[in-house]
């Protein structure tokens, strides 16, 4: 008889455990997007140009790019002595960011449409 009350037992904190772990896992919605939200200065993509062309940031700060110019595609890349440090991948949509750990100008542009010009300035 005490055999059969164990397994009893057992079976009740097995279920009660599935239980608690379904409750656990509803509190939570798959269908909830948590947004990256840029803690920092923020420059856009789009309509051929970068938003705000010159910002002015402090050391340790990170500049977020947005992109979002209809489907068309750009990138980041630094210019003269910023070649080395700023280098985004080619993207139509997303962000890219980077942390500035130096005082200096950095310039940029876009690798497939040099027109488009940019600045950051970073002061101690």
């Amino acid at each position: 008889m005490l055999g059969r009350r164990k397994s009893w037992f057992a079976g009740v904190v097995v279920a009660a455990g599935i239980s608690t772990a379904g409750l656990v896992a509803g509190c939570s919605s798959g269908n909830q997007e948590v947004a990256d939200v840029p803690s920092g200065p923020v420059v856009e993509v789009k309509n051929m140009a970068y938003t705000p062309a010159t910002l002015t940031v402090a050391v340790g700060e990170t500049v977020t790019w947005n992109f979002d110019d209809r489907g068309v595609t750009h990138d980041v890349v630094g210019v003269d002595d910023a070649r080395s440090v700023l280098r985004s991948p080619l993207m139509q949509t997303g962000s890219f960011t980077h942390t500035f750990t130096e005082p200096g100008t950095y310039e940029y542009t876009c690798s497939l449409h040099p027109d488009m010009r940019g600045t950051i300035v970073v002061t101690p």
